[in-house]
């Protein structure tokens, strides 16, 4: 914390000579500047509302085309920039609006984490809950001086987006030196209470916990604030994270929103941008970050909409049924957790009708019906994996030995037990033929034998 601090104040006096300048402030962040993706928001004459700035603290002519002004809180300031979409802006495949139609699907993160909390597996399905407020939920991003979440990572802007009339609200902060920190987290302490509801990706573990922490550290030790958080890199990663490259929200975006990004400054790069306004004093580098920033806060709100419509039973109709094998699986074992059972028996009876899953897949499914009871569609999946695998060229033996189990303990055939148990050792053996065998693999043949074993002496023991 201290040598990060310490060379940002050594640099500020370089970065307050090149921005503290005498200069009209004559930029309203409306966004009327290029679009940093294809569309591009309705300019409006809207503005932050601030005190003015006196002569001595107005911006120089080098943030023009920034769209920032400075705004006080108390006897401080930071700069800040508000953009304005209105409700019906397209951003991809989803219109803002349609953030309307899904408030009651949104309400289910609320009972998962409740159900979580419980120890529940999942959201019991009659629960009905409370629709969520529009405009009473946040959309948070930060950009911050390095990756980790203690106490020398600092966020040296701040992306809020929300609904306020007819508008998707994006307000950014930048704090052009560590003096101006204070003054946005106390902007930040007044407003972020008025919500109920923070929307993030990855906030859970790095974006809110880094804010927290900052508050802490500057003395905001009344702060409180418990809104429900609904963080979407855990639902992304549920669902795509095998089938996309990366659950990075810019691959989410581009693969399953159809948004695509033109001249992007990635997001490792801000903090080296960052570094090097505080260094030379020049801003203009800085709306490269900006507009990376603001496609963050539209494509958080596209993508809570995405979900909102999955929770919302939109499949088949506003959504397309997916494609792939295993994102129909995911995307029924994450609805279900979710307490959307109809909807995720839907995705199950696709993913059987489509006759193109791998084993590995079928598992998982016929793992989920040993859970919950659904008996005799685990049979099935268990012997349609077994019988492929007698052909299988690097063979596994999870569904002989879910059959021996099952055989042993609820239908009582000892005998037919015994003859999978046999079948998985004739499997394993083929699997390691000319192999040297490691711990674990010795362990798994052990097992095996032990249960073999275990199967003779009982049917001996019937016998006698």
């Amino acid at each position: 914390m201290s040598s990060l601090r310490e060379k940002m104040m050594r640099l500020r006096g370089t970065t307050s000579a090149a921005s503290d300048t005498s200069g009209p402030a004559d930029a309203q962040a409306t966004g009327g500047e290029e679009p940093a993706f294809k569309s591009q928001p309705n300019d409006t004459d809207a503005a932050p509302e601030q005190e003015s700035a006196t002569d001595e603290e107005r911006l120089s002519p080098a943030w023009d085309g920034l769209n920032v002004q400075i705004h006080r809180t108390g006897q401080d300031g930071f700069l800040l920039r508000e953009i304005r979409y209105p409700l019906d802006f397209r951003h991809g495949e989803h219109r803002l609006s349609e953030i309307a139609d899904v408030l009651q699907g949104l309400a289910q993160f609320e009972l998962y984490s409740e159900a979580k909390s419980s120890g529940a597996r999942k959201v019991d399905p009659d629960l009905v809950p409370m629709a969520v407020e529009p405009e009473r939920m946040l959309f948070l991003d930060l950009e911050t001086t390095g990756l980790g979440v203690g106490t020398g990572n600092v966020p040296f802007m701040v992306g809020l987006g929300f609904i306020e009339g007819n508008a998707y609200v994006v307000q950014q902060m930048l704090i052009r030196h560590p003096a101006e920190e204070r003054a946005m987290l106390r902007y930040l302490s007044e407003k972020l209470p008025t919500y109920s509801h923070l929307v993030t990706y990855n906030g859970r573990t790095f974006d809110w916990p880094v804010l927290a922490g900052r508050f802490i550290l500057n003395g905001f030790r009344d702060f409180r604030w418990e809104p429900n958080h609904i963080d979407l890199l855990h639902p992304s990663r549920s669902i795509w994270r095998n089938t996309l490259v990366s659950c990075k929200l810019s691959h989410v975006e581009e693969e399953r929103l159809g948004i695509e990004r033109e001249d992007d400054v990635p997001g490792s790069m801000a903090p080296a941008i960052y570094f090097q306004f505080l260094a030379d004093g020049n801003p203009k580098p800085l709306l490269g970050v900006f507009r990376h920033n603001e496609i963050d806060m539209v494509s958080l709100a596209a993508l809570v909409i995405r979900f909102g419509h999955l929770l919302s039973g939109a499949m088949g109709g506003r959504l397309a049924y997916p494609e792939g094998a295993e994102e129909q699986l995911r995307t029924g074992l994450w609805l279900e957790r979710m307490g959307q059972s109809a909807e995720a028996a839907a995705l199950y009876a696709r993913f059987e009708s489509s006759g193109k899953a791998d084993p590995r897949l079928m598992l998982q499914l016929a793992e989920r019906d040993k859970k919950y009871g659904n008996w005799p569609r685990a049979v099935l999946l268990w012997q349609q994996v077994a019988a492929a695998m007698a052909e299988h060229a690097l063979p596994s033996w999870e569904a002989h030995i879910e059959l021996a189990m099952y055989h042993e303990h609820r239908t009582k055939q000892p005998q037919l037990a015994l003859a999978f148990t046999e079948s998985a050792l004739e499997l394993a053996h083929a699997r390691y033929e000319g192999t040297r065998l490691d711990a674990k693999s010795k362990a798994e043949l052990d097992a095996i034998r032990k249960r073999m074993d275990r199967l003779r002496a009982k049917l001996a023991k019937l016998s006698g």
